[in-house]
Formats: C-alpha cells, sequence, structure tokens
C-alpha cells in the first residue's frame, strides 16, 4: 500500500468522521438529557439531505449558485431542527413518562411517518445535488486526488465540537442541559421549566442531525434508505463514545471512521495463506469495536454510568395461570386457526398469510420472553431468528440433509448463538444491554451479507423448499400450526415452573433474588438460549415456507418489527406478544395493499396506540372488562335497591 493512496484514504475518513459526529452528537445530546433512544434521528439526517437539495435548486436563481448552495445547507439544518422541536411538543413530550421501549416505538412510528412524507414529497428516485461553490476542485497527493471538500468536512466536526463546548459550559442554558444529564428530577424540583428545556435540546439535536445530512449533498445522493444505514453507524459511534458525551461521540467518531478508511484503503490482504478482502470487514468491525467496548467498559470510552431514575415504574402484576374460560378460549383459537384452510379454500393466499402470522407470532413469543419475563431488552433479535434460518437452509442446500432434519437441527443453532451472545450481555442491563444485542446482530448481518461463498451474499439462499409430502401449503400450514401452538405451551408451562419463577424475581427484584442465593446470571443466560430456540424455530419455518432466505430476514427491521409486535400487545400480559404479532403483521398485508404510502398509515396507527393505550391491546382489553364488570355491579346493586 502506496503511502499517499493511505494518505488520502485517511484524510476522506477524517471527513467521514465529521459528518458522522455531527449526527451522533445529536443523538447523545438527545439521549443524556430526554433519556429517549430516537430511533428517527436517521430520518431527520436523511430529511436535511433532501432540504437542502431541493432549497439550492430554489435559491440558485435568486441568490446565484454560490450564495444559494450555502444558505440551502444551513437552512436545511435550522427548518429540521424546528421539525425536531414540533415533533418533540406534539409527540415525545407525551411519552417521557412511558417506558423506554414505548419511546422507541413512538420514534420508530415516527420513521415510518417521515419515511413515506419524504416518498411524497421529493419522490422516489435518487437525487445529486450540485458541488460546493468554491471547493468543487481537488488537492493532489502524490498520484491521488482528494476532493477539496473533503478538507472544508475535516474543519467542520473540531469547529462544532468546540461551539457545542462552549454553549454547554459557558452558557446558563447549557449548565441546566449538564444538570439534567445528571439529574432531572433534582431540577425539576428546583423549579426548572423542563418542558421547554427538553424542547430546545431535542430541536438543537435534530438541526445537527439535519445539517449533518445537509453537508453531504455534493458527497451522495438523497434517497429513502438513508434514515436507517446512517441510524446504525451513529448508535455505534454513541455508545463507543459514551451516551451523553461530545467528546466521546468524537473520538468514537475518528475511530470508527478511521478503522473502515484503512480496512479499505488495505484492500486484499495476505493472511496465513489466505486471501482477506479488508473492504469487506470493515463494516463488521465497527460493530466488533462496539460490543468489545460494551463487554470491556459498558458506559463507552468516555460516557459515565448511567443515572437510575427516582420514578420507579409500579410492579406489575403477577401472570395469573390460565381459568377455565382462558382453555376454552385458548382452544376456540386453536380449532378455529385450523379451520382456515378448509374455510377459506378458494384463497390460497389466506393460508400464506396464516403461515407468516404464524412464524411472526412464535418469533415475537421468543422476544416477549427475554423482555417481558426475564426483563431483557434485545434489539437483536433478528440474529437468531436469521441464525436458525440459514442454519436449516444451508443443511439442505449444502448438506443435503432431509428438511425434517435440518427443521429440526436449525434452531438448535441458533441456541447455541444464544447462549453465546447471552454470556456477554447478562452482564449488563438497560440501554447498555440493547445496543450489545443490536451489535452482535449486526455482526451476523454483516458476515451473512459478505460471505458470498456460502450464504449467498446479498442474493441470500434459494430453493429451500419443504418435503414432498409437505408441498402443498395446507399440509405445510398445519406443521406450522403444531410447532407453534406447542411451543407456546410449553414455554407458558416454563413460565410457571420454579425456573419461571425465579426468573421473574431476578426482574422484579435482583437484589433480594441474589441475597436468597438464586443465579441470576445464570437464569438470565438461560433464557437467551431458550428464546434463541424459539426465534431459530420460526425462522427455519419462516425459510421452508418462502423457499428462501436473505441478509434482510436478520437485520435491524426484521428486530424492530419483533420489538413492535411485542409493545402493541403488551409486554406486561403473556398473551401480548400473540396479540401483537397477528394484529401488526394483519395491518402491514392490509394497509400496504391498500395504499402507496402504508408505512405513513401504519406509523399514525402506532403514534395513536402508543399516546392513547401505553398498556398495549391486551392492557386495553382488560381495561374494558374491568369497566364493563363494574358497570353491570353497580347494576345489579342498582336493582337489588329498587
Amino acid at each position: 500500500m502506496e503511502l499517499d493512496s493511505l494518505a488520502v484514504h485517511t484524510l476522506g475518513g477524517l471527513a467521514n468522521a465529521s459528518s458522522l459526529f455531527l449526527v451522533a452528537a445529536g443523538l447523545s445530546l438527545i439521549f443524556g438529557v430526554t433519556r429517549v433512544v430516537n430511533f428517527a434521528h436517521g430520518s431527520l439526517y436523511m430529511l436535511g439531505l433532501y432540504l437542502a437539495y431541493t432549497l439550492a435548486n430554489v435559491l440558485a436563481v435568486p441568490m446565484g449558485s454560490a450564495w444559494g448552495f450555502w444558505v440551502a445547507i444551513v437552512l436545511a439544518g435550522l427548518l429540521v431542527g424546528l421539525l425536531g422541536a414540533v415533533v418533540e411538543m406534539g409527540l415525545l413530550r407525551r411519552v417521557y413518562a412511558a417506558p423506554e421501549l414505548f419511546q422507541l416505538l413512538a420514534t420508530f412510528a415516527l420513521v415510518l411517518v417521515l419515511k413515506d412524507a419524504a416518498l411524497w414529497l421529493f419522490g422516489p428516485e435518487d437525487l445529486l445535488g450540485p458541488r460546493a461553490p468554491g471547493l468543487k476542485d481537488a488537492v493532489q497527493i502524490g498520484d491521488q486526488r482528494l476532493p477539496s471538500y473533503d478538507l472544508f468536512l475535516i474543519v467542520v466536526g473540531p469547529i462544532v465540537l468546540g461551539l457545542m463546548w462552549g454553549l454547554l459550559h459557558r452558557t446558563r442554558w447549557g449548565t441546566l442541559v449538564r444538570a439534567a444529564t445528571e439529574d432531572r428530577e433534582m431540577l425539576g424540583a428546583l423549579g426548572v421549566n423542563q418542558k421547554w428545556l427538553y424542547t430546545s435540546v431535542f430541536a438543537l439535536g435534530a438541526m445537527l442531525a439535519g445539517l449533518g445530512g445537509a453537508l453531504q449533498l455534493p458527497r451522495e445522493p438523497a434517497h429513502l434508505g438513508l434514515d436507517m444505514q446512517i441510524i446504525g453507524e451513529a448508535f455505534v459511534v454513541v455508545v463507543v463514545g459514551g451516551l451523553g458525551s461530545l467528546p466521546g461521540a468524537f473520538v468514537a467518531a475518528l475511530l470508527i471512521a478511521l478503522i473502515k478508511a484503512l480496512c479499505i484503503a488495505l484492500g486484499t490482504v495476505q493472511w496465513l495463506g489466505w486471501a482477506v478482502e479488508m473492504p469487506k470487514l470493515a463494516l463488521v468491525l465497527e460493530f466488533v469495536v462496539m460490543a468489545a467496548v460494551l463487554i470491556l467498559k459498558p458506559a463507552g470510552l468516555m460516557g459515565k454510568p448511567q443515572v437510575l431514575s427516582r420514578n420507579f415504574a409500579p410492579p406489575e402484576e403477577p401472570l395469573k395461570p390460565l381459568g377455565q374460560l382462558g382453555r376454552q378460549i385458548t382452544l376456540a383459537l386453536v380449532l378455529g386457526a385450523a379451520m382456515v384452510p378448509y374455510v377459506l379454500a378458494q384463497s390460497p393466499y389466506a393460508t400464506v398469510l396464516g403461515i407468516d402470522l404464524l412464524t411472526a407470532l412464535l418469533l415475537a413469543v421468543s422476544l416477549h420472553f427475554l423482555m417481558g419475563p426475564a426483563g431483557l431488552h434485545s434489539f437483536g433479535h433478528a440474529a437468531f431468528f436469521g441464525i436458525g434460518a440459514y442454519a436449516a437452509a444451508l443443511l439442505v442446500t449444502r448438506a443435503l440433509w432431509p428438511m425434517e432434519v435440518a427443521l429440526l437441527i436449525g434452531p438448535w443453532v441458533s441456541a447455541l448463538a444464544g447462549l453465546l451472545v447471552g454470556a456477554f450481555c447478562v452482564r449488563l442491563s438497560g440501554v447498555y444491554l440493547a445496543m450489545l444485542t443490536l451489535a452482535f446482530a449486526q455482526i451476523v448481518w454483516s458476515v451473512v451479507f459478505q460471505w458470498d461463498g456460502i450464504t449467498g451474499g446479498s442474493n441470500g439462499i434459494n430453493g429451500v423448499w419443504p418435503a414432498a409430502w409437505l408441498a402443498q401449503s395446507g399440509n405445510f400450514y398445519y406443521l406450522c400450526l403444531a410447532l407453534v401452538t406447542l411451543s407456546v405451551l410449553a414455554l407458558r408451562r416454563v413460565l410457571f415452573s420454579p425456573y419461571g419463577y425465579a426468573l421473574r424475581a431476578g426482574r422484579d427484584s435482583p437484589v433480594r433474588a441474589a441475597a436468597i442465593g438464586l443465579p441470576l446470571r445464570s437464569l438470565q443466560w438461560a433464557a437467551f438460549g431458550l428464546s434463541g430456540l424459539l426465534a431459530g424455530l420460526a425462522g427455519a419455518l419462516f425459510t421452508f415456507s418462502k423457499g428462501s432466505i436473505s441478509p434482510d430476514s436478520l437485520g435491524v427491521g426484521r428486530s424492530v418489527d419483533a420489538l413492535v409486535m411485542v409493545l402493541l400487545g403488551g409486554v406486561q400480559h403473556l398473551a401480548g406478544p400473540l396479540v401483537g404479532a397477528v394484529t401488526f403483521t394483519w395491518l402491514q398485508d392490509t394497509v400496504s395493499r391498500s395504499t402507496d404510502y402504508w408505512r405513513a398509515a401504519l406509523g399514525g396507527i402506532m403514534v395513536v396506540l402508543v399516546l392513547l393505550f401505553p398498556q398495549g391491546l391486551v392492557g386495553l382489553f382488560n381495561a374494558l372488562a374491568t369497566l364493563v364488570q363494574k358497570l353491570g355491579l353497580k347494576a345489579r346493586r342498582a336493582g337489588g335497591h329498587s
């Protein structure tokens, strides 16, 4: 590798680091004060780039191309900041008291709405902006050329860091922000208007995201996939640097960007007789770094341990076994599901949708087992779903094993992966645990996406069909129904076993549970394995139902879908994942066939549910049932008195 090539790639990496820092700084600032993991931050970045493109074209005529370009950059950031203030006041302000996961659900719903808003306003095509006036040339470095605009971006990052440091350490507003980061409850007790402080912080964070996107105008086209593309990298930077630490975000952005630049510069290297393509490792290494930092220093390189809130959530009601009515309803539902192929025989799609519902239901149940009884939050549960799917697919296509054997072994491969990941994850809690699961999931996704020789890379694996006796969709539907029903009943039996009671004791009162000798980490470790087993079974069934598997099946989107299912139904209830999975899958299928802007419609429905029914749909049903009982009791009393 030549020195001039290394220098150009290093400087390009520093330019990327500056842009990434702007996004990560806004995300870190918002989390530090509001404790909201803003999944929509990538959408704000995307809108910043779209707005900069539109404004640059609009202002080019009245102001000239030079002034129009730079004014468009600034205006785009300001407009996104204004949008952030509106979002905070209209949506997030209403869910601050809700659990962190419901806040995540609200911001994910916002992602869907903003994506379709961008589609409606700007269209589906990629939009490449003009080159930066005055910075159109390139700097010669040996035989290589570096765009002058990259040198400009290298300077922007430190300038923004300096301005933010001055704002936070030399102004009263900054003092209040730092105080809110340390102890929000005490700040409120001192009479500070927290609402407007939160709004200003969210607006500033959104403006930084929008500015980061706008500054990319000459470097990359605006497209609808930018939101999910940038949010993963921003999460890595924020977690590695330390949640709430702006200097940590800057250092982490430099570290991650330089690692990726070095991998690209090295190209293909020989290591122990193997040809290693370093550019392919770039995507994996950033998440490896994130996982290593979380394992060794959970608070990040420059972060502080998360401060516990004084506003403790009320204890959950004890889980209750099914009564006679519950068993009758369950039996009726299973029998009704068994009648689907007969009742809807003229609609083959109904059976296909039924299989999708069953696999989604099992995935949601497996995640609920971690989130509910075990109290372990996971942002990367799709990894276990995908591992089970790919294991079954590889056994059929590569090892040429029978489908029945692959369906049996695939979930156990996923269970082993769950135990491996769980061995590291049980050391953490809260958002750090969730981020570590996300890191492991992204490592698995990166390997699958780039290992063309084994996994098929981005094309995935095709031709993974069930055995001949299951070729008809009706037969495979009954297999799915039987396996999912048995899995759910078995998991319910586990929850009411001594292990299940011990697991919930560790969730509700870890200090007392440890005092009486319960091995909390071992209990949680086993929960990861069992959850991975069920998720792997869902993945294997999904693979054989579709005849193929691709990396999308274990991406962030699939993990978020599973989270939405659990939260939609209600994480406090055993029936929550069942109701949530069926409702979400049905809504997604119905709405997507009704309108091109189905994401916005689905996101709007999710926002309404979050605001009106924070206990989920099952919580709503229980509240209505309780209300009906009270009204009936009052009516009987009134009738008795009369």
